[in-house]
């Protein structure tokens, strides 16, 4: 099956009950089953620092006319583009939600995907909940509190300030940030009281909702068992059965019903299915299958309940330490990621999701290690329908409190990650640890227990930063360097970081030590696009370095920090290390890495270099080609193989490396062949003066879409009348938008190495935007359709 680009409204099946209907089995309405998304119609006021009391915020009558009407994703205060005093303390949200009066007597479950970082909620002005830490679900039993036929109110207080029992350490040292909001989706859950679980809810170890593990993984013959917990709060007991059909591509290809059990009146029971599937089509990286499994409750003969998962069938196994992925041998080239966009910080859209995971697959990693705390609903979707195998995280990074609230915080954490994780097949291990923390053996040992206890049976992995404990090692390529003697073959290993902090720290085990802070910095992984191309090329060529030195290990994974350019809270500068900058705009490590895919996935050829009189004579081009030839204004410059050295040996596909004795402007053309035949074409013409702005948008497979707070960048490029970007143009850009969207940016858009980023959120009117571009004399005309 090849990747296939899903649509928003088809991958959100997963996550919707109502999806059953869909598949013809009964109408929703009628079994009054039903998931509503309560993003929109929102009040929000953050609270200013000399505010009077906030006592009367959360009363059911309290005015709420002055706050400010916001829709969710929202991220609690637009922020500059270099973050160093980003905003922390209080802000209030109020929603007026209607009930319909057919939930009367149902069971209703208020979930919000995550609120940053201490929230209480009160509903019709009582306190319903508090919750701490801002990445996992908020989930709320709220049967007894919401009133159907009725409007009710929903307050949500969040506090965003340091806290030591969530972690980790305060912001002013912390080394990312921490955005606060409720910056992810809200939903309403109405069900029968013969109903499936929620996990969190349930809190039942391995069980709770649906629970989908593989026994056996096979192409002849695989078999899927689904655990379905479902709990009678009626006053008698029932008689109750459950029916799995399982679709691929839409197609019901298996349905098994289970046997009749009765469930006594205030209890529960787990029902335990395997279903065997013929010709299975397994998941993996180059073949993320996915099926559907729509389960239905009968209890007395009548529907009361059921779930839509997507589940992908693959095996995850070590021999010599070594990934075999549904008995392949693979190796995992990976990256790691921070979830935050410029200005809005984490309220990214579920679109804007899909797309960030959509251009790691493009630049050539099939591995994800998330940095340092649990992403998106949305992003782990997109991991499954791209094959991006994933190493899921608690919250994390050099900060332990050394008493029983906090450990206990860590201990819910975990747990709570596997409950929405866990049906996941991109999730390859669980990084239950405090990543570049000192942790007590006591503490790692309930860590990994939880992960076993909550997720039984053989191929389940721990894995942290220690050598203790946890089933898979994962350490940093400088941490090695510095500290060889806890380099540990016994176990799988997988280098978690690389790439950056050695080639930037005076004390990560290269010679950073013995250079000046200039040569430090020119010759660092930390380069921004405007840099230009030789501190953009030593980055490449860092890239290049240590990943090649990670073949020198057992590592059957390595993950480059970082894939997108990131704000580090205390700094006075972005974090420039990603192979793409904040805007997701790419720099030459990205086409390394794109060179490293094999050709039959997709055939890769780049020239890195803009061909200025400012260009390195050296020519380097990044290719999955057998060989490449490179002409200058149709001559001849060369045909090679390969510049293998020595720190390229070990990689799939080294760069190629052209001198050219002197510049002359004009074309470079690089022609890639293998077996002697001509399979792809990249050229580069020398930039000439600067004629007008070409402006595109970065959908990355995903349209536009209104009303869900999309937000995508949209690009204005100085070029000449050749279509050549023009890299030394930095002047600032006036952007004029008309349609149903909003300019995020804070403060004024310049262009950097040529190109100019607006981030563009759209409105809730679908129909025609226009954005008109103008800098000095260029300008430029842009025009979308919005779904």
């Amino acid at each position: 099956m090849k990747i296939k680009d899903l649509r928003l409204g088809e991958r959100l099946l997963t996550r919707v009950i109502v999806v059953v209907s869909i598949f013809g089995f009964y109408n929703c309405e009628d079994a009054n089953i039903e998931t509503i998304k309560i993003n929109d119609e929102w009040k929000f006021k953050l609270l200013e620092e000399n505010e009077a009391v906030e006592s009367d915020y959360h009363l059911a009558d309290f005015n709420d006319a002055d706050w400010d009407p916001i829709s969710l994703p929202h991220t609690a205060n637009l922020e500059p583009l270099v973050v160093n005093n980003q905003w922390q303390g209080i802000c209030w949200y109020r929603k007026e939600l209607k009930v319909p009066a057919s939930f009367k007597d149902k069971k209703l479950t208020l979930e919000f995907e995550a609120a940053m970082n201490h929230s209480k909620i009160w509903i019709n002005g009582m306190e319903v909940a508090t919750h701490l830490g801002g990445y996992l679900p908020v989930v709320i039993d709220a049967s007894k509190y919401l009133e159907a036929g009725k409007v009710n109110k929903i307050a949500v207080r969040l506090n965003n300030t340091d806290n030591p029992l969530t972690g980790p350490k305060p912001l002013k040292i912390l080394d990312f940030n921490m955005y606060g909001g409720l910056y992810r989706n809200a939903w309403l859950k109405a069900q029968t009281k013969i109903h499936i679980s929620h996990p969190v809810l349930a809190d039942k170890t391995a069980g709770g909702g649906v629970f989908i593990t593989y026994p056996r993984v096979s192409e002849s013959e695989s078999v899927v068992k689904i655990k379905t917990h479902v709990v009678n709060d009626e006053k008698d007991s029932s008689e109750v059965k459950v029916v799995h059909s399982i679709f691929y591509d839409g197609e019901l290809i298996k349905e098994q019903t289970s046997n009749v059990n009765v469930i006594a009146s205030e209890t529960d029971f787990e029902f335990i299915e395997e279903i065997s599937l013929n010709n299975a089509k397994l998941w993996s990286p180059k073949a993320p299958n996915l099926y559907q499994v729509a389960t239905t409750v009968y209890a007395n003969s009548q529907i009361v309940d059921s779930s839509s998962n997507r589940f992908g069938i693959r095996e995850f196994t070590f021999k010599d330490n070594q990934l075999y992925i549904n008995g392949e041998k693979t190796f995992l080239r990976g990256v790691n990621r921070h979830q935050d966009y410029p200005f809005i910080g984490y309220a990214l859209s579920d679109n804007a999701q899909y797309r960030d995971a959509k251009k790691i697959k493009e630049a050539g990693f099939d591995y994800i290690r998330l940095s340092h705390y649990p992403h998106s609903p949305a992003f782990m979707d997109a991991c499954d329908e791209l094959g991006l195998v994933v190493v899921d995280a608690i919250l994390g990074w050099q900060y332990y409190l050394d008493n029983d609230q906090f450990r206990a915080y860590c201990y819910k954490s975990a747990k709570e990650l596997i409950y929405r994780d866990r049906n996941h097949p991109c999730v390859l291990a669980w990084e239950v640890s405090l990543n570049e923390t000192k942790m007590p053996v006591f503490f790692m040992e309930e860590l990994n227990k939880i992960v076993h206890e909550q997720y039984p049976g053989d191929n389940v992995y721990s894995c942290g930063w220690m050598n203790d404990v946890y089933d898979i090692f994962f350490q940093a390529r400088q941490h090695r360097l510095l500290h060889p003697e806890r380099y540990d073959e016994s176990k799988p290993y997988s280098v978690s970081e690389y790439g950056d902090w050695e080639y930037y720290s005076n004390n990560a085990g290269l010679n950073q030590h013995s250079l000046s802070r200039t040569e430090r910095y020119e010759t660092s992984s930390r380069q921004k696009r405007g840099y230009g191309e030789a501190r953009l090329l030593q980055q490449a060529l860092n890239l290049q370095e240590s990943h090649n030195d990670n073949f020198n290990t057992t590592a059957y994974a390595d993950s480059y920090w970082v894939m997108y350019d990131y704000n580090r809270g205390y700094h006075d500068d972005i974090e420039y290390s990603g192979v793409m900058d904040i805007f997701r705009l790419p720099k030459f490590g990205y086409y390394f890495y794109k060179s490293q895919r094999d050709i039959d996935e997709e055939k890769v050829l780049h020239i890195a270099t803009y061909w200025t009189k400012e260009s390195p004579l050296n020519v380097t081009v990044f290719s999955n080609c057998e060989e490449v030839a490179l002409f200058l204004n149709d001559e001849l410059v060369a045909k090679q193989l390969p510049a293998k050295s020595s720190i390229s040996n070990n990689l799939k596909h080294p760069p190629f490396s052209f001198y050219i004795e002197s510049f002359k402007p004009g074309t470079l053309k690089a022609i890639g062949y293998v077996n002697g035949k001509e399979v792809s074409e990249h050229i580069v013409k020398t930039p000439e003066a600067a004629t007008k702005l070409k402006m595109w948008l970065d959908e990355s497979s995903v349209p536009a879409e209104a009303g869900v707070n999309d937000v995508l960048f949209l690009y204005m490029a100085a070029v000449d009348e050749n279509g050549t970007i023009v890299p030394g143009y930095s002047n600032e850009v006036l952007v004029e938008i008309n349609g149903d969207a909003e300019l995020m940016n804070q403060g004024s858009i310049e262009a950097e190495a040529g190109i100019a980023t607006a981030l563009i959120k759209i409105g809730k009117q679908a129909g025609t935007i226009s954005v008109k571009a103008t800098s000095n004399s260029l300008s430029g005309d842009f025009q979308c359709t919005v779904k």
